[in-house]
């Protein structure tokens, strides 16, 4: 029996998911788990990239426990966050979380050099003050002795895997993240790079999602008990979870729900006119050079933020039926407002919105949780709109895959607020992306429309009609 690993690091958990082939559907099993965050130190927000890599190395320590060792292996993060190597192959400096406040004042940096309007019609991707773009020009500005000394660029995932084999490369979906991609030649904009300042030879060309990296170099296979190769998943972990979306029609309209939620479809070509950027919808890359058409909403990160604050007394089930009484609640707040990218206390930002804005200021745990849900929902519907009047295409269904995928409170609210039929699952769906990019490299799928055939077959999915909602 042949095994596939997919590591799938979180901003806020990782995990190791090992997958077979068991009368034809995917079983998985998870081996390992282990948490994540970012590290606050000196008024900065970091990732602890030793930490995170010994926890790679111990759940595959676990497989070889298992006596279950994978033909192949792929790692997926989140997006826009890198690292510098030196001339040694060494650290440039320490890794910065996308929530680091040194950002700020950035973008104008940028646009005296290039308008967001000319930026956004050249890479088709959103602004967000996280992005790779703006926290590359920190460094530039605030960090130059660090630019002096990186000779190596690699997005996190890529740092992983040459940790592993000792070989760098970098793949392009999670690149398009950066904002420094050009969406016609799918390559690096060399350009754009030069304009900003950058050095361009930190950038090594972009590969696809099923290239082969290498095999784990003897040191780690020894560390570990076995080797295996190393395959390029989708990077980007919105990349491999909508690979995951177990669809084969087309005009499909997803949510990869988790701390953020991406709303979107998948085109053939990037949309990069004047209304998507008022829209403030992205370009992303995708599987096989799919465009992923979306928005990042807030998502979870909201209610999980709430009940971290809380001492984690309340389940999230206990969270939704104490919003679910409360529904009447009448305040509404803009999800994707910057006061609640990382606030000191989500509770009182919440709070503080309302009272700005004249509403009716929650004040139980379930008013709050009324405020999130209800607010989450009604977002979903309105980018269901702005995504239908862009593509001129209408979507009749609403597939929604990752964590929280088992939100049932928020999945029935979204099937009645935005009158589309959901269909939530499957829940580890970064992982069952990540693996399948694996799989069809290995011929366990002959593409992308078996693999999600397969998905389908082999992982339940729940369905919410909007009139039952």
């Amino acid at each position: 029996m042949n095994y596939y690993l997919a590591v799938d690091i979180g901003a806020s958990s990782g995990r190791h998911m090992l997958c077979s082939m068991v009368d034809g559907q995917m079983k998985l099993e998870e081996v390992y788990r282990f948490e994540n965050g970012m590290e606050n130190r000196n008024g900065h927000l970091y990732w602890n990239t030793e930490k995170l890599f010994s926890e790679i190395k111990a759940g595959m320590k676990k497989c070889k426990e298992l006596g279950k060792i994978p033909v192949s292996m792929g790692i997926d993060t989140w997006a826009v966050d890198y690292v510098l190597l030196d001339e040694n192959d060494e650290k440039a400096g320490d890794t910065y979380g996308y929530r680091d406040s040194r950002t700020e004042g950035m973008d104008e940096k940028v646009y005296e050099i290039l308008p967001l309007n000319k930026l956004y019609e050249r890479t088709g991707i959103q602004k967000q003050m996280f992005n790779t773009i703006y926290q590359l020009m920190a460094d530039h500005v605030k960090e130059p002795e660090k630019m002096k000394k990186a000779r190596t660029f690699l997005m996190l995932p890529d740092y992983f895997h040459f940790l592993l084999t000792g070989v760098k490369k970098s793949e392009y979906t999670n690149a398009t993240s950066t904002q420094l991609v050009d969406p016609v030649t799918k390559q690096w904009d060399y350009e754009l790079i030069r304009m900003l300042g950058f050095d361009e030879h930190l950038f090594l060309p972009l590969s696809l999602p099923g290239t082969e990296v290498g095999t784990l170099t003897r040191e780690i296979a020894n560390e570990v008990g076995f080797t295996c190769k190393l395959v390029l998943p989708a990077t980007h972990d919105t990349g491999s979870a909508v690979m995951a979306v177990p669809s084969t029609e087309e005009n499909v309209l997803y949510i990869s729900s988790g701390t953020w939620s991406l709303m979107g479809v998948e085109n053939s070509k990037a949309i990069c006119t004047p209304e998507s950027m008022a829209a403030n919808l992205t370009n992303e890359g995708g599987y096989e050079y799919r465009f992923r058409f979306l928005k990042n909403i807030m998502g979870l990160w909201m209610i999980q933020s709430v009940r971290h604050e809380l001492g984690d007394a309340y389940s999230f089930a206990q969270l939704c039926e104490m919003a679910e009484e409360c529904k009447t609640f009448p305040t509404r707040v803009d999800v994707n407002d910057a006061a609640f990218l990382a606030p000191e206390s989500m509770i009182r930002a919440i709070r503080n919105y309302a009272e700005k804005t004249g509403q009716s200021v929650p004040e139980s745990t379930g008013e709050i949780a009324a405020v999130i849900y209800q607010s989450l929902a009604e977002s979903y519907r309105d980018t269901v709109k702005e995504i239908e009047g862009i593509t001129g295409k209408h979507y009749d269904s609403i597939h929604i895959v990752g964590g929280g995928s088992n939100a049932d409170y928020l999945n029935r609210l979204t099937a009645q607020k935005a009158g589309r039929t959901v269909y939530a699952g499957p829940g580890e769906a970064t992982a069952i992306g990540n693996l399948a990019a694996q799989m069809i490299h290995s011929g366990e799928f002959a593409g992308l429309k078996e693999a999600r055939e397969c998905i389908f077959r082999s992982f339940g999915v729940r369905t919410y009609a909007p009139q039952n909602a």
